[in-house]
């Protein structure tokens, strides 16, 4: 690609569930979307299946220089980045969303559970922020979409998962954090959001979950999609505004 006008989104996890969706319906909106996956195989045979809009790339969320050279390809390549969905996700603790136990207890959970989700969940997404926020600035626009959970929130906040829970809270205080800074330097046109897509059909979510792919993506790329008047610093789920 080269330096353009049309839109470019980046899609961490794109290969496959939520993600995958994501990709889909932002390339079908007219979108160039880069297509971020460990799997370089897979990245290849998603964006082949999602046409020609889609490019994918190699990223390790969790690998600092994985995700330096991404953001070097993205400035050489493309020259710009509208939106960053932070997708790409873990489930740590044992047994997923379906496990009997609802994961490990808090009390004996490893704290290599943790440290996973972590470096996941919230290190990558603040660095890439960090990384692609000057190609937002020098455009002056952004969405920046972090997709967490409501079984990291507060208002709700339950037993189980420690690894996961611990790594949404986290992801949910990067978001009002960065929101927040933009806010008080009066960039006004970088929206940054968190998103809860909801208990979804994915290799993470279960066979049992209630929903599929194509309307987890919904509010996430509702939000990747906001006008320069939409919101920032929220919590969001079904495209309507949740407590934290």
């Amino acid at each position: 690609m080269t330096v353009h006008e049309t839109r470019v989104a980046v899609v961490t996890g794109g290969n496959r569930g939520i993600g995958y969706a994501v990709c889909q319906q932002l390339a079908e909106a007219g979108y160039e979307v880069v297509l971020a996956t460990r799997d370089a195989d897979r990245g290849r045979e998603a964006a082949v299946a999602l046409g020609d809009r889609v490019t994918p790339v190699v990223l390790d969320v969790t690998d600092e220089a994985s995700r330096k050279a991404v953001a070097r390809w993205l400035s050489d390549g493309p020259g710009r980045v509208d939106v960053l969905v932070n997708n790409a996700g873990v489930h740590p603790d044992p047994g997923g969303y379906y496990g009997e136990r609802h994961g490990a207890s808090v009390f004996e959970a490893p704290v290599d559970y943790l440290r996973l989700a972590m470096a996941t969940h919230v290190e990558g997404p603040m660095h890439l922020i960090q990384l692609l926020m000057p190609l937002m600035r020098s455009q002056g626009y952004g969405r920046i979409v972090n997709v967490a959970s409501t079984l990291g929130q507060f208002d709700s906040l339950g037993g189980g998962w420690p690894g996961y829970r611990l790594s949404k809270i986290a992801l949910n205080g990067l978001t009002a954090l960065v929101a927040a800074e933009l806010a008080d330097e009066g960039t006004e046109n970088i929206l940054v959001n968190s998103v809860c897509p909801g208990w979804t059909r994915t290799d993470l979510g279960g066979p049992k979950a209630p929903r599929g792919p194509e309307a987890a993506a919904d509010t996430i790329v509702w939000l990747a999609t906001l006008p320069d008047d939409g919101p920032s610093g929220g919590f969001f789920q079904h495209r309507q505004r949740i407590p934290w």
